[in-house]
């Protein structure tokens, strides 16, 4: 493992956060009532994943593209997840922006939101040979991935999702 910069990091930190800043203003009808009711612990660890990997995925130069060899599969691994968040938030912002559009699968992905980005931090931890973000992307999908499936299951009658 290597300290420095990583531009990997800070564009897989661009993709996550663009959508999430406009999605402040465009959530779904009645979101907050499902806010509220949280599980502390799940916010807790939700909360601790996000700190350590903003931090950890921007100051390890081992996540940047270097040569050519199969460990990128596991960065394009990244990308592609990466890819199909953007896509399922575009899918989101065009829709009527229920709960249910929110939660809907995409391509048989549940809760794809919260899916996606974890499943991407995972893949930039195996890139890079990072038992530290590794560890982090554990907490934060334990945490953001529950915490979801709980709003889900809340809000969202089963032959909707």
């Amino acid at each position: 493992m290597h300290f420095g910069f990583s531009y990997v990091g800070l564009i897989f930190l661009v993709m996550l956060f663009v959508p999430n800043v406009i999605w402040t203003k465009f959530q779904p009808k009645d979101y907050d009532r499902y806010v509220k009711n949280e599980n502390k612990v799940l916010l807790i660890l939700e909360r601790t994943g996000e700190i350590l990997v903003c931090c950890l995925v921007l100051i390890f130069s081992d996540f940047n593209v270097r040569g050519c060899s199969f460990w990128n599969l596991w960065l394009a691994g990244a990308l592609a997840a990466m890819l199909l968040y953007e896509a399922f938030w575009i899918r989101y912002f065009r829709s009527e922006r229920t709960m249910a559009d929110f939660y809907r699968s995409m391509l048989g992905i549940p809760v794809a939101g919260a899916v996606l980005p974890v499943f991407a931090v995972l893949c930039i931890a195996v890139y890079g040979g990072n038992p530290f973000l590794l560890a982090a992307g554990v907490i934060l999908g334990i945490g953001h991935i529950g915490i979801h499936l709980r709003h889900r299951k809340e809000a969202v009658p089963d032959n909707m999702n």
